[in-house]
């Protein structure tokens, strides 16, 4: 049997530097955190070589006296807990005492240090752990930290770094996530001799995110601010037309501290559900703020993950305030127009909604006039708030073989008896009895009378009250037989009216109780979940109740599914349910299943009018009035925008009348 021996303190501080310093960016954010801590209000990083040869991080701080500087470089010394009870109750980025060592264990370190009352600074030097005295010398107030030949004693570290250009990338990666979350602290960031990237550290988030994301991306955002349960939820999210192909740009900081946090990413995307296209993703600069000891920091080496003390809290917080920011920014798109070239240069590439009508092979004479061409689906029929005339059953798609296809998914075949009730119509029918299965929509012979109702959502979030976002809209005509115009006092309206009517579908199929539907199974489906998913559908039969099942928990840990909504039928219901389960259990504020709802866009599709269907002038009036003023209808249930708004200003413009 081996002999266990007490390792050598120069051993076990390389094991515990890489439990903490992974690569140069793991060294830049302990101690551009540390800077922080110390009150900084100017932060100055630069590299070289990706940050394995020369790394420098100088800031205006409070700095340290002579006696502290070689105290700051021992593992565990630290100014910023004293008791157990203080681990608790942590309020800075940095509290372990752990960054300093472990750089110096693995890295050639030089610090000059000044406090303001002290009438000269402190140099101190230290290499693989082992210091030289401290000596006096003249510097700034504040602490300057220089680290050379990272990793000189580690070759084994050294040969897994990236390239440079790589390991430069990722430092600046987190000099921005920093700035971001403490826009009140200027940032410099200089690469190989280069400035790389700057914030002003005025106070302002949006000057922050400016500077790290640029002008375009800025534009696009839309102001969250919320409180609840003791969390504040502040910053910015994305409108989603613009969203992005991936996950990069989801941002949450809490108290402060940049997050990787499944819970906050389950919250976001589900605020967005039904309001993204496929295969696009929301970004957002969420700063959360909460007590200090309901979230323990202290569960990851680098501190990068959070541990909630009520996660449901924080999920709620999160879905409500993005909620509210969409119904507080009505979500109502303006066109975006190119600036004309008139010396026949080629404009840059921009998210557009229109193209020159002169070709591009044409020789340019004169300038391009842009067509205000929105691309949109195609449309279909019913549940319109006014009489129509049915369209033929043949697919929408053949009317307008030029329109992109939608993007959505739908695992099985509808049952061909699936169809729209007068129920989920915006009118006001004959009373009708669901108990059995629906009756089949039928277009009502005399004029129908509009319904005046409250849109009530999911789970009775506490909404601002509805208001009127448009006045005295006035129906001018339909262009293309599919997108209707309207003016609104200075503003030129344009709805696509096959995607604004699916949505108004899709939004009463959705908010009505699934229980109508209910269906008992001949045979049961049994089906096996995890402990935790099974008792999160355990602790919600209302719930599940609402959504049309019905289950029987007598054989833990397997479900017996004994009824079901009769429009699931034909798709698999062992992963609607264990889709359901895992949404109960991860916290989601609607667990609707994404067959559900695949269901439902399917036939919002088909119940909706279509393209090159006849309307009176009076039909368009009605949906274009409930379209304007009905916060949820301003995507189609694909992601699609309902509706573009051009102000007079902004079309005098493009005439040349306002210079």
């Amino acid at each position: 049997m081996s002999i266990i021996t007490v390792l050598d303190k120069s051993v076990s501080e390389l094991i515990a530097a890489g439990e903490v310093i992974e690569k140069p960016a793991s060294v830049i954010k302990e101690l551009v955190e540390n800077s922080i801590d110390a009150g900084a209000t100017r932060i100055t990083v630069e590299i070289k070589n990706g940050g394995t040869t020369f790394m420098r991080i100088a800031d205006n701080g409070c700095g340290m006296s002579a006696e502290d500087v070689p105290k700051a470089f021992l593992r565990h010394a630290t100014s910023k807990v004293r008791e157990k009870i203080d681990l608790e109750n942590i309020h800075t980025l940095g509290f372990r005492g752990e960054a300093l060592a472990s750089v110096s264990a693995v890295s050639r370190v030089t610090v000059l240090t000044k406090r303001p009352e002290d009438a000269l600074g402190s140099q101190y030097e230290i290499a693989g752990g082992d210091g030289s005295p401290v000596e006096e010398c003249g510097c700034p107030d504040g602490t300057t930290l220089i680290i050379k030949d990272l990793f000189f004693n580690v070759p084994a570290r050294k040969k897994f770094m990236k390239k440079d250009v790589t390991e430069g990338n990722a430092i600046s990666q987190i000099i921005q996530k920093i700035a971001i979350s403490h826009p009140e602290i200027a940032f410099k960031f200089i690469r190989n001799n280069k400035l790389d990237f700057h914030s002003d550290g005025t106070g302002e988030l949006l000057e922050a995110i400016h500077a790290v994301y640029g002008k375009d991306f800025a534009r696009d955002l839309i102001p969250v601010q919320h409180e609840q349960d003791n969390i504040s939820v502040k910053g910015y999210v994305i409108k989603p037309l613009y969203a992005k192909n991936n996950r990069s740009f989801q941002n949450f900081f809490v108290n402060g501290r940049y997050v990787k946090s499944k819970s906050c990413a389950v919250a976001l995307e589900s605020a967005y559900e039904n309001l993204l296209m496929t295969g696009k993703f929301p970004a957002c600069v969420l700063l959360l703020d909460m007590p200090a000891d309901s979230l323990d920091v202290n569960i990851h080496p680098s501190k990068a993950e959070v541990r909630f003390s009520e996660e449901k809290k924080v999920i709620d917080a999160i879905y409500f305030a993005v909620k509210n920011a969409f119904l507080q920014n009505h979500l109502i798109y303006e066109f975006q127009t190119k600036k004309a070239d008139w010396y026949g240069g080629t404009p840059k590439q921009e998210e557009t909604l229109q193209k020159p009508l002169i070709p591009e092979s044409a020789p340019v004479s004169r300038p391009a006039i842009p067509e205000q061409k929105p691309q949109f689906p195609a449309l279909n029929q019913q549940d319109m708030p006014f009489q129509i005339e049915l369209p033929q059953p043949s697919g929408y798609m053949e009317q307008e073989p030029e329109a992109p296809k939608p993007s959505y998914h739908v695992r099985e075949a509808l049952p061909k008896t699936l169809t729209v009730p007068d129920s989920y119509l915006d009118i006001e029918p004959e009373p009708q009895d669901f108990e059995t299965a629906p009756v089949p929509a039928d277009v009502p012979e005399t004029q129908p009378v509009l319904k005046q109702e409250t849109v009530q959502e999911y789970h009775d979030p506490v909404f601002p009250p509805e208001q009127e976002i448009f006045e005295n809209i006035q129906v001018i005509g339909e262009l293309f037989a599919n997108y209707i115009t309207a003016q609104s006092g200075d503003k030129m309206i344009i709805i696509d009216k096959h995607a604004a009517h699916e949505r108004v579908i899709f939004e009463r199929l959705r908010r009505e109780n699934c229980q109508q539907y209910q269906q008992q199974l001949l045979e049961p489906c049994k089906i096996l979940l995890t402990l935790d998913e099974f008792s999160a559908m355990e602790e919600n039969p209302e719930l599940l109740d609402r959504l049309g099942f019905a289950f029987d928990f007598s054989e833990k840990p397997c479900l017996i599914v004994k009824a079901a909504p009769y429009f699931f039928a034909e798709m698999n219901l062992e992963e609607i349910i264990q889709e359901i389960a895992h949404n109960l259990y991860s916290g989601k504020v609607n667990p609707q299943s994404r067959a559900l709802d695949d269901t439902l866009h399917e036939l919002a599709c088909k119940s909706a009018i279509r393209a090159n269907d006849k309307n009176s002038l009076s039909e368009l009036q009605a949906l274009a009035e409930r379209v304007c003023n009905d916060e949820n209808i301003r995507h189609c249930p694909h992601g699609r925008p309902v509706m573009f708004v051009m102000t007079k200003y902004q079309l005098e413009k493009q005439f040349k009348r306002i210079l």
